[in-house]
This record gives structure tokens, sequence and C-alpha cells, in this order.
């Protein structure tokens, strides 16, 4: 084909008018630049990013489930030295307790009087717990805990000898029961943390 003729040549077929040779459209060369309907792979470097951030994000899945695992025992052998401490702290001041309402309850009376104290304690325990794991605040279960707590404390440190040694066993109990299970709430405020101390996600 003469240049004349190369000038003139329209590969499309749909116009005669003057085309210059560099000027020319090659279908095949726009197929593999990827200006022919297809999309440019993807170059190798962006996969290696894909590839280490899909690496990156399952360690960071498996060291959270290994971190939850761990503060999940740990709440619990928590759970079951709070609930020790609770019954011995019970079973050291019930004779205080007991020899408190003795002089104005009967005697077969007087051998459930404790339940006064430590059944609204243990109530509102339980009301605090629940809170808790639904993330939520009872400030008058607290106020209950410590009101009873107080009186248990004031009633065996009565009965006891009024030596400082004396006074301090007597008192000691259902002020450890009470800082056992502060601390156990904590635990499953950490376990379980409300909504609004929760980081936010970036979109």
């Amino acid at each position: 084909m003469s240049l004349n003729q190369q000038m003139m040549y329209d590969p499309a077929g749909t116009t005669h008018l003057f085309l210059p040779p560099e000027l020319r459209v090659d279908p095949a060369a726009d197929a593999r630049d990827g200006y022919g309907g297809r999309a440019p792979r993807e170059p190798s470097a962006r996969r290696h990013r894909k590839e280490r951030a899909r690496l990156k994000w399952q360690s960071g899945t498996l060291r959270s489930w290994w971190l939850r695992c761990a503060s999940l025992l740990l709440a619990a052998a928590a759970a079951v030295l709070v609930a020790m401490l609770s019954v011995l702290g019970g079973l050291v001041s019930y004779a205080p307790l007991r020899d408190a309402a003795s002089p104005g309850v009967p005697q077969q009376l007087a051998a459930w009087w404790p339940l006064l104290i430590y059944g609204p304690w243990l109530v509102a325990s339980l009301s605090i717990l629940r809170a808790a794991l639904h993330q939520r605040r009872v400030l008058h279960s607290w106020a209950v805990v410590l009101l009873f707590s107080g009186l248990a404390v004031c009633l065996c440190m009565s009965q006891a000898p009024r030596t400082p040694t004396s006074l301090a066993v007597a008192g000691l109990p259902p002020l450890s029961a009470l800082f056992a299970f502060h601390q156990i709430v904590r635990q499953i405020t950490l376990i379980n943390p409300p909504r609004h101390a929760l980081p936010r996600r970036r979109r």
C-alpha cells in the first residue's frame, strides 16, 4: 500500500477523511493497555499489601481471642474467691450478730436474726451484678449494700472486747466481703464495658 493510500485509509471504514498513520487507533494495543473495556490488572505491590493486611488482621483476631479467654478465666477465679470470702465473713460474723440480738429477741429467733443483715445485702448484691451485666448503674443497690455492711461492722464491734485488735478482728469480715464484692463488679465491668466507653470505629 502506497503512502497516499496509507494516509487516506481509515481502519474503521466509517469515514474517508485524511487520517495520518500516527493518529491511527490500534484496538489490540488499547486492550493490552486497559482502554478496551477491561480493567487494568492490579499491581503486584498492591496485592502484597492486601495479603500483609489480611495476615495482620488474622493475628490481631487471635491475640484478642486469647486475651478475652484469659480475662474470662481471671474473672471466674475472682468470682470463686469472692464467694469464699463472703461465706467466710458470714460465718465469722454470725456469732457476734446473734449475740447482739439475744437480749431483745427470743432464743429461737435470735439464731435467724443475722439473716436480717445479710439478706438485704445479698439481694442488693445480686441486683448490682445483674445491672453490671446489662451495663447499668444502680446507686440505690449500692446504698443498701453500704448501709447493711456498716450495720454489720458496728454490731460485730459492739460485741468485741474494747481492744484495738479485737475491734479490728470483729469489724474486718464484713468489710472484706464488701471490698471483694466491689472488685468482682469491676471485673464484670471490664469484661463487658459500657457502650460509651468503647472506642468508635472509623468508617
